[in-house]
């Protein structure tokens, strides 16, 4: 298993390409996610091969239906032996209480992760679907819910992690997407930091893409932001 805080995203249509990506990286320094393009595309096999070669894997397929449906879901992640997956905080708390119940409490389970807001949303959008207040306290408020049903952390944005730190303690896992190497592209992520930035603000794990997966050499630019974190 990886002491590694990098998540490289395998953003990517097909096993083929995402697994070729994998053979470039080094799984002692970084662990990987699977998202739903990849897995709907090339289902449950890719996962079990990337788990095979020594991968800490991401499922990032965010659950959200009734409670049974979403137990029975992570039940068959823990059986492909995933490191961490993750549901929607917006599916309440019977739904998270039963996500929780269903992925056990041996020492080797997966972390479960909620989902508060996409790191998409700005405060239009937000408004847009009804919600209403600010966009830190919503996920602050779906953070503590989560943390209240058994989850073992969110994903959120850098932005939101010192006050999700200061809140919920060091054990609580905060999972951040978005983050951009200093001079990267933003892409379509409105709230991004740098990773020295979300590490200093709190989070426990960086979920980086295209920095690394569309390098010439992914393993050098993984190696970099390594150097960035020191």
């Amino acid at each position: 298993m990886s002491d590694s805080k990098i998540i490289v995203a395998l953003d990517y249509p097909t096993a083929d390409v995402a697994l070729a990506l994998a053979n470039q990286l080094d799984p002692t320094r970084c662990r990987l996610k699977v998202g739903k393009e990849l897995f709907t595309r090339s289902g449950p096999k890719v996962v079990e091969i990337l788990v095979k070669q020594g991968f800490d894997i991401f499922l990032d397929l965010k659950y959200h239906d009734i409670p049974t449906t979403v137990a029975k879901a992570c039940a068959a992640a823990t059986d492909l032996g995933v490191w961490m997956m993750n549901v929607h905080t917006l599916g309440g708390g019977a739904m998270m209480m039963a996500a929780r119940e269903a992925i056990g409490n041996t020492s080797d389970r997966p972390l479960l992760i909620g989902v508060t807001l996409l790191t998409s949303m700005d405060q239009y959008t937000f408004e847009q679907i009804g919600l209403q207040g600010s966009i830190t306290d919503t996920v602050l408020r779906l953070a503590k819910l989560a943390k209240d049903n058994g989850l073992d952390g969110v994903v959120c944005s850098g932005q939101e992690a010192s006050k999700l730190r200061a809140q919920h303690g060091d054990a609580f896992q905060l999972i951040t997407p978005g983050i951009r190497p200093a001079n990267s592209e933003q892409g379509d992520q409105h709230r991004t930091m740098t990773p020295i930035e979300a590490l200093a603000a709190g989070s426990s794990y960086l979920v980086i893409g295209r920095p690394i997966t569309a390098a010439k050499n992914p393993m050098a630019a993984l190696h970099a932001i390594e150097q960035s974190l020191h």
